[in-house]
C-alpha cells in the first residue's frame, strides 16, 4: 500500500484505548457505532482519532470484525480530505464499497457496513460526476443504503446528512421533476433531513456545511446569508479528534474564498 499523506495537525489529538471508550458517545454521536469491548479495535478507533488514518485502516483490516469499520471510515475520511490525487481517490471509495458489500453479505444488518458503502459510493459518484453516476443506477444504490441506516438506527445523523445531500445534488444537477420522478428526490425532504441530522448531533461542523451547500443548491441566493451563518458556525466549532478538525478546517477555507 503506498504511504498515505499525513495529517497536517498531528500532535494535537492524543487519545488512547481508554478516553477513546470514556469519550465514545461524544466522538460516535454522528455515525452512532457501537462501543467495542475488544481493546485492540478501541486502540485502532485511537489512531483514527488521532488522524492516524493509514494506521489505524491497516490495524482495522487485520482485526476484521468491528475492526473493518474503522477500516472503512479511516479510508473514507483520508480519502475526502487528504489524498490528492483523483485516481487513488476514487479507487479507495471503491475498496471500500466492495469491503462493506461483502460485510453485508456477512451481516445484512451491520448498520456502518450499509453507511459506508454508501458514503463510499456516493463519494466516488462525485469525482466521477453526479450525472454519470445517476445513470449507471449509483444513485438508487446510495440512496436505498442510507435509508436501510436510518431504518436500523433511526439515531444515526451523519446518514441523515449524507441523504439530504442526495436529495439536494440529484434536484442540483436534474431538476426537481426529473429528481422527483425517477429518483424520489425531494427539496423538502433534503432540508428536512438536514434539520434532524442537526438535532441528533449538535455539534457537528460536517452537518452545518454539508445544509449549507444544500440551501444554496436548492433555494440560491434566497438562503444565502442562512447559509453563511452555518459556515461560520462550523468554522468557529471546537473540533474534539482529528477528523473534526477536517471539516472545521474546510469551512474555514470556504469562508476565505
Amino acid at each position: 500500500m503506498a504511504e498515505w499523506t499525513a495529517f497536517p495537525y498531528a500532535g494535537d489529538y492524543v487519545f488512547d484505548a481508554t478516553s477513546v471508550k470514556n469519550n465514545w458517545e461524544r466522538l460516535h454521536a454522528g455515525d452512532a457505532e457501537p462501543l467495542p469491548k475488544n481493546t485492540k479495535v478501541l486502540q485502532a478507533w485511537a489512531l483514527f482519532h488521532n488522524g492516524e488514518f493509514q494506521k489505524a485502516a491497516d490495524l482495522g483490516l487485520k482485526l476484521g470484525g468491528a475492526g473493518l469499520t474503522v477500516a472503512n471510515k479511516s479510508a473514507c475520511i483520508y480519502a475526502t480530505y487528504l489524498e490528492t490525487k483523483e485516481k487513488a481517490r476514487l479507487e479507495l471509495y471503491l475498496e471500500v464499497a466492495r469491503r462493506a458489500g461483502a460485510q453485508l453479505q456477512e451481516d445484512p444488518e451491520n448498520v456502518n457496513a450499509h453507511y459506508w458503502q454508501a458514503y463510499a459510493l456516493s463519494r466516488y459518484s462525485q469525482g466521477i460526476s453526479v450525472a454519470k453516476a445517476l445513470a449507471q443506477g449509483l444513485g438508487s444504490k446510495v440512496k436505498s443504503s442510507l435509508e436501510n441506516v436510518i431504518k436500523l438506527q433511526p439515531k444515526h445523523a451523519d446518514a441523515h446528512i449524507a441523504l439530504g445531500t442526495f436529495h439536494a445534488e440529484v434536484i442540483d444537477k436534474v431538476g426537481s421533476l426529473i429528481g422527483g420522478m425517477t429518483y424520489g428526490a425531494k427539496k423538502e425532504t433534503g432540508l428536512r433531513l438536514f434539520q434532524e441530522a442537526l438535532k441528533l448531533n449538535i455539534k457537528s461542523a460536517i452537518g452545518m456545511i454539508e445544509y449549507a451547500n444544500a440551501m444554496v443548491m436548492l433555494e440560491g441566493d434566497k438562503l444565502m446569508d442562512e447559509a453563511t451563518k452555518l459556515y461560520q458556525q462550523a468554522a468557529a466549532a471546537v473540533p474534539m479528534d482529528a477528523m473534526e478538525r477536517l471539516d472545521v478546517e474546510m469551512a474555514r477555507v470556504e469562508l476565505q474564498d
